[in-house]
């Protein structure tokens, strides 16, 4: 047998209403700009609306106008949608708490989840969104799943209960040490301010 190695998600489709309340929650709260529609090609009765998430990727929604919002939140059974999670700036997230709470959209407010901030709130159809933050940048060439997988093993080596910004601080030095060449034979810490 051989895996079917997958690179990245294409995209995600969700079920959407009307056309209108999924562009003005999409592109009108979440800032997704609205790239192009056209019909279901399956459902000659449902539009397919293509947002971008800001990374290039594709959030589409199936549309029909004679569906209206019917959850207060969607299902959580086995195999269904827990949330969507989307990244965004420092800057933003430090912003989300007052921006919702000017349009009347009710939040968990802030999340300390050790190697990110989060914030949780439902779209007008009932789905669990959360926006959230990392607490680190990445060192060059290396991805956030780099430093989690790191951080993951020096918190299992530490015995701590999760992941805290102690674990990435290490791990970001770690993978600095193994991919960056230096003239040093010791690049162990050192302490040039003391005496002696």
């Amino acid at each position: 047998m051989r895996k079917l190695q997958v690179q990245g998600v294409h995209h995600i489709t969700l079920t959407g209403a009307d056309r209108q309340t999924s562009i003005d929650f999409w592109e009108g709260v979440l800032g997704m700009p609205f790239v192009f529609d056209q019909p279901n090609l399956d459902d000659p009765d449902e539009g397919h609306l293509y947002f971008d998430p800001g990374d290039g990727r594709l959030i589409t929604i199936f549309t029909n106008e004679s569906r209206k919002p019917m959850h207060s939140r969607t299902p959580t059974d086995p195999g269904c949608v827990h949330h969507l999670a989307f990244n965004v700036s420092r800057a933003t997230w430090l912003q989300v708490t007052e921006r919702l709470e000017a349009r009347g959209i009710g939040h968990s407010g802030p999340k300390d989840r050790g190697f990110m901030d989060s914030i949780y709130f439902k779209d007008p159809l009932g789905l669990l969104i959360e926006l959230a933050t990392y607490k680190f940048e990445p060192p060059m060439g290396a991805s956030h799943a780099d430093v989690m997988i790191e951080a993951h093993r020096i918190r299992v080596e530490a015995g701590d209960h999760h992941i805290a910004e102690v674990h990435l601080a290490d791990a970001i030095e770690r993978l600095v040490e193994r991919r960056q060449s230096t003239l040093s034979d010791d690049r162990a810490p050192k302490d040039p301010y003391r005496k002696g």
